[in-house]
């Protein structure tokens, strides 16, 4: 049984969440604070592969962010999480090889943790959270959240009622489904029209050599792609469930372990939705659904010798010649022509193409495209103030609330909140 009454609620552990309460517990110490969180360790990003950028605009939804406002929060981020800034060399040759074709390659600080090593960092946070007084409810599910006349509140494992004087839901791009559900029950506005969709890229090290300068470059490309989440050192394609189908993501171990030598990273394109069609997240679902059922169930694979040839990978297209490395996700071996939609499967394959032109060797024969990759956090509430408020007592904050596109970003957005809280109180 919780207790019934809190000062801040915080629904989330994910790094928008913490961020909040370590703004919050370093400003206002007395401050009685519950963080509540369906699983038992935070997940997302933080807990799988936990890759940093510190410079703007990288994670930061520029709608509700300027430059100013990052770059003043971004180094409270760094105190918290405490990077090890990896190394950049050569950047000025391959940028220069981009901007002849109309490509842009940013120079973004970064940090990587790994998958292997995530866990110490994460529980290095909740057991600093834990020493200042803040109480966690971990494996307890919030099914509700409620601002009525009586204050603010949420509702666990559809029976327990707790009330809080202000209620931060942070529930990230795994909760973008109950966040709209929660936005609909209290009569909040948002809108949902963007989503990413796109393909996740595998090949050996010698046909993506950048990777040994930059550890996860950034490319923007026409038609609205860009490159995403690159992963080399011990990499893998992974895959993550989402309403009953798969897509692919990618991880990598830490610097400890050996390499496999190989690499993998997402070509993603925004999508802009407008009327009648309004709604990315469903877009989404039936896109992901759709590559599920062509595959089997699984996710699709297709090798880029076959798609440049017009012909569908099969199970022995994997293990022959130039296909000598095995994939690190075995899915379904297919046609993406007949999952993807012709207009974006057509910007990603001419970003492909630059990408080869800048470092030749992606376009190589063995090189697998796994597909779906799509990323939602297109949700947009209507927000009352510039610290994320939506009602009179709740805030709602990062990736799964649309104010942020990655761990740094939803860090910030949480201690924006956090000084929305202080200033009110």
């Amino acid at each position: 049984m919780l207790s019934s009454r809190h000062d801040v609620i915080i629904v989330g552990t994910g790094p928008a969440g913490l961020g909040a309460a370590f703004h919050l517990t370093a400003a206002s110490p007395s401050l009685s604070i519950l963080m509540i969180d369906r699983e038992k360790i935070c997940s997302g990003g933080l807990l799988n592969d936990c890759k940093q950028n510190y410079t703007y605009p990288i994670g930061f939804v520029v709608q509700n962010w300027t430059r100013e406002e990052a770059e003043r929060l971004l180094p409270r981020v760094e105190e918290c999480l405490r990077p090890v800034i990896k190394e950049k060399k050569n950047l000025e040759i391959y940028r220069r090889r981009a901007e002849r074709i109309g490509v842009t390659l940013l120079d973004v600080r970064q940090a990587h943790v790994g998958t292997d090593r995530s866990r110490e960092l994460i529980r290095r946070l909740l057991d600093e959270l834990a020493g200042r007084g803040v109480h966690f409810a971990l494996e307890r599910e919030v099914t509700d959240v409620f601002d009525d006349r009586a204050g603010p509140g949420v509702i666990v494992d559809g029976t327990e009622t707790v009330r809080g004087g202000t209620v931060i839901v942070a529930p990230g791009r795994k909760g973008f489904s109950f966040l709209q559900q929660v936005m609909e029950r209290m009569g909040i506005d948002y809108i949902d029209n963007e989503v990413d969709v796109g393909i996740r890229l595998e090949t050996t090290l010698n046909n993506y050599p950048i990777v040994r300068d930059y550890y996860d470059p950034k490319f923007l490309f026409p038609e609205r792609v860009r490159t995403f989440c690159t992963n080399s050192g011990h990499a893998r394609v992974v895959l993550e469930r989402y309403q009953g189908f798969s897509l692919v993501n990618g991880h990598a171990l830490s610097e400890e372990h050996e390499g496999n030598n190989l690499v993998n990273f997402a070509l993603l394109k925004t999508i802009g939705l407008k009327d009648p069609v309004r709604s990315g997240q469903q877009m989404a679902v039936f896109l992901g659904r759709l590559a599920n059922e062509i595959g089997g169930g699984k996710p699709l694979m297709q090798r880029v010798g076959d798609f440049r040839m017009e012909k569908r990978s099969t199970a022995e297209t994997f293990n022959e010649d130039l296909y000598s490395f095995p994939p690190s996700c075995p899915v379904t071996a297919g046609d993406l022509g007949l999952a993807v939609p012709a207009k974006i499967m057509r910007h990603i394959w001419a970003a492909m193409k630059k990408l080869d032109t800048i470092i030749p060797g992606i376009l190589h024969p063995s090189t697998i495209m796994y597909y779906p990759e799509i990323k939602m956090y297109a949700n947009k509430p209507s927000f009352i103030d510039r610290h994320f408020r939506v009602s009179e007592n709740v805030y709602m904050i990062g990736d799964g609330a649309g104010t942020s596109r990655g761990i740094t970003a939803a860090w910030a957005s949480g201690i924006r909140a956090a000084e929305g809280i202080l200033s009110r109180h």
